[in-house]
């Protein structure tokens, strides 16, 4: 068996990890890469190693796990798309919002002349995405499928709707990937199941030089707003479409029932795929750890935005108001023009829910910065910005290491892989120091092993 490292082995972003079993080549996972340039850059290269693939595994559906597939079959791959039905469903949304995104900042890079090449092209469109969605083929949890003569299993890990450990098992062993690891005391999620019994282990490291802080974050967040609200400002949520705008909706929802933010104060979801990811979220209620009856109140008297238009209308509006919009990180979509226009002004408050990874226009901002480039232009920053860590969907060490106790034998290899490489080696020494357990590395970019 050989595993190839091509993506979130020098960072979080950008999960591609190929396995050759010897009789068959599968990707565990086709993300997009993130953050700093350097990373971005790897976007418009095709591995050679991704030749003559055989199948692709999904994790879940975020675009760091699944964003590069319409790439991935642009350029030639026809080969069948394995993931959790609710990351088909998700990942669907998902890649035809980044095709139509790139699509658009291409355009718009290129009608006022801010892109540094001759003509921005996007890196796939909507027709790609359409075609990497129609290659999709659901596997539920707990049912295993054969790709040749290896086995397949997902298991569901917490972290996104859909979310699964994936289990590879051949002639030549049992390979455990865990994907993204969820939280015990998720808003939306269980806790992720235990692990199975593995002989090589790929863990993620998103928070593995870190415990996340003992904080309230709703209870935070209704101090924020109500500040805000207090001298006549307003509060812009960047947040990822898929996970974490419902748990700040079913938050604000609940701060607004209990009287702890204005009634009064508007809120408003300014992200088409967000509100296509809570029907989603309401179909597969089932996955989920709170009761259907208030997930299918989640949008009772949220305004959602419909179109660009009344999106700019919104941005230029001058009452206080929430506005929940994505991306996450603020590395595109119509938060953007939110914090455009909003930023500038000291009365706001820009509020990031979780993990802002390096590089990112939304990390940038936590850190500090008071000017920033949005659409070519540089925008001051006077609003307040903070970061609540509370909502992160990611387990943090300790909650990675309990996961981990589970397994009866420790792994023969273990390779800690999404994480910024600090995190990625304190993981390790982790595993090492407090688990002893040997065999744990921390790949590069790049990176073959053979097992």
């Amino acid at each position: 068996m050989k595993i190839t490292f091509l993506g979130a082995a020098d960072g979080v972003t950008g999960s591609r990890h190929l396995v050759d079993t010897g009789t068959e080549r599968i990707l565990l996972d086709c993300g997009m890469f993130q953050g700093w340039k350097l990373h971005r850059e790897r976007n418009w290269v095709q591995p050679v190693e991704f030749e003559q693939l055989d199948a692709v595994v999904l994790s879940h559906a975020h675009l760091d796990h699944s964003g590069w597939l319409p790439a991935l079959v642009k350029r030639g791959f026809r080969g069948r798309i394995h993931a959790h039905p609710a990351t088909c469903d998700l990942a669907a949304v998902m890649l035809l919002d980044s095709a139509h995104l790139q699509e658009e900042d291409a355009r718009r890079a290129n009608r006022y002349g801010y892109s540094r090449h001759a003509k921005a092209l996007p890196l796939y469109t909507q027709t790609d995405a359409r075609r990497a969605i129609a290659q999709f083929v659901p596997l539920a949890s707990g049912r295993e499928l054969s790709i040749g003569a290896t086995r397949v299993t997902l298991t569901p890990v917490g972290h996104l709707l859909g979310a699964c450990t994936v289990t590879l098992r051949s002639a030549h062993g049992t390979l455990l990937f865990s994907g993204d690891i969820g939280r015990r005391d998720d808003l939306l999620m269980p806790p992720p199941e235990p692990p199975g019994a593995c002989d090589v282990l790929l863990v993620e490291s998103t928070y593995g030089n870190r415990l996340h802080p003992h904080e309230d974050g709703p209870e935070l967040l209704g101090a924020i707003v109500r500040a805000a609200a207090a001298r006549g400002g307003s509060v812009v949520l960047p947040a990822f479409a898929v996970g974490r705008a419902q748990a700040l909706l079913l938050v604000l929802q609940r701060l607004r029932r209990a009287g702890l933010i204005p009634r009064e104060l508007p809120i408003f979801l300014d992200s088409p795929m967000a509100a296509e990811a809570t029907a989603l979220y309401r179909k597969h209620a089932r996955l989920l750890r709170v009761a259907a009856r208030e997930m299918s109140g989640l949008l009772d008297g949220v305004r959602v935005v419909a179109d660009a238009a009344q999106s700019i209308r919104l941005s230029n509006a001058r009452f206080p108001r929430i506005i929940i919009s994505a991306s996450g990180m603020a590395t595109g979509g119509r938060v953007l023009h939110h914090l455009k226009a909003l930023a500038p002004d000291a009365r706001n408050t820009i509020v990031f829910a979780g993990f802002q990874v390096g590089g990112s226009r939304g990390a940038r901002l936590v850190a500090g910065e008071r000017e920033i480039k949005i659409h070519g232009e540089m925008v001051p920053v006077r609003a307040a910005v903070r970061q609540l860590e509370g909502f992160s969907g990611h387990a943090d060490r300790d909650e990675i290491l309990d996961w981990l106790k589970a397994l009866k034998r420790s792994p023969e290899r273990t390779f800690v892989v999404h994480g910024e490489p600090d995190a990625s080696d304190a993981l390790r020494s982790a595993l090492q120091d407090r688990l002893g357990w040997r065999g744990v590395g921390v790949p590069q970019h790049g990176q073959c092993v053979a097992l």
